[in-house]
């Protein structure tokens, strides 16, 4: 690791913040295996520049843990109900494990049978999703998946919430070029985003939220103090977020959003969600040139202007912190340390 002593910001590598994450989580009453999956999943996002998911989720975590909403030991339960559907019961554990859980039989279902339908319940999920469908589309998958949370957005012309953030993603491959990879809320602003606006005391744009009396403001901090997100686009988001309740909250057998209850765990903060996941090997729909179509088609948005493809800027961080390190500040470097060495 470098360090540099004339500043507040130091350099870390991947596997140092990895190490360093993976020891909190022990610490904090995970397994070692659930650790490893959790801390790879922060520091990426951290090394992509995905902040509002790394590090800062990781006293969140803690908490959560620490009360005992969530279950950092138990081993989720995987079943192949059928050629294409599988279902999880993570068993009020993190929805990261869950799905490394069922990697392998996921990857053969799709083989055999060219599609894999994944419905998983009783997880926290609290983090990004793109760590979710982009491995499947680095091995030549299409992958698509839906979240539910916890209720803190309210559905359009609404005045309580009932809608989680419920994000969306969904991931490509694309020939001779990183995947195509879509993560994004289906509110206007990701609740982590939120939460840094407010750390920072930096207003949120117009149209983003409301306060506890359903009144529209720019104060993030009267956002998460009882009032609630909007979704994007109007009346049309607020269907997509429908959408994904059902996916993530009815189709897997879970919970909706506005059904979690912290009542009697002070501190908790992930939500317990369902999550639906779907991989299909594209080469069954009938085209064998799949990922050179979808260079084509990526051209062809770069030809009309656009400049920059959903994901790239990921990966341009990513390269940035394989030949640099990640940046982080020395106070919370020094945290993360006396976090980890609390055995």
């Amino acid at each position: 690791m470098t360090e540099k002593n004339n500043s507040q910001d130091a350099r870390i590598t991947f596997q140092e913040l990895k190490s360093l994450l993976k020891a909190i989580f022990v610490n904090n009453r995970t397994s070692s295996e659930t650790a490893d999956i959790l801390a790879e999943n922060c520091a990426a996002c951290e090394r992509d520049g995905v902040l509002s998911h790394g590090i800062f989720r990781v006293p969140g975590y803690v908490d959560s843990l620490r009360s005992g909403w969530v279950n950092g030991l138990t081993v989720p339960d995987v079943a192949r109900l059928g050629p294409s559907f599988i279902r999880i019961d993570a068993r009020n554990g993190f929805a990261q494990r869950a799905l490394a859980s069922a990697d392998p039989l996921i990857r053969r279902t799709v083989r055999e049978a060219g599609i894999a339908i994944v419905a998983t319940r009783n997880s926290h999920h609290f983090s990004a999703l793109w760590p979710d469908v982009e491995p499947f589309a680095l091995a030549g998958y299409m992958a698509i998946t839906a979240v539910n949370g916890l209720a803190n957005v309210v559905p359009h012309g609404g005045r309580q919430a009932v809608y989680g953030t419920n994000p969306i993603a969904f991931a490509v491959p694309v020939y001779n070029a990183q995947p195509l990879v879509i993560d994004q809320a289906t509110s206007v602003m990701a609740n982590g985003e939120v939460r840094l606006h407010a750390l920072a005391n930096n207003p949120v744009p117009d149209g983003t939220g409301v306060d506890r009396d359903g009144n529209p403001t720019t104060d993030p901090h009267a956002i998460l103090a009882g009032g609630a997100l909007n979704t994007f686009g109007g009346y049309k988001g607020s269907s997509i977020a429908l959408f994904v309740e059902i996916l993530a909250g009815a189709v897997t057998g879970g919970q909706f959003s506005f059904e979690n209850d912290f009542t009697g765990f002070p501190g908790a903060q992930t939500p317990k969600a369902g999550q639906l996941l779907i991989v299909i090997d594209p080469n069954w729909g009938g085209s064998t040139n799949f990922e050179s179509r979808l260079a084509l088609l990526c051209a062809q948005l770069a030809d009309a202007g656009q400049d920059r493809l959903p994901g790239a800027r990921r990966f341009t961080n990513r390269a940035a912190a394989e030949q640099f390190g990640i940046p982080i500040a020395m106070d919370e470097l020094q945290r993360l340390r006396t976090l980890a060495s609390k055995g």
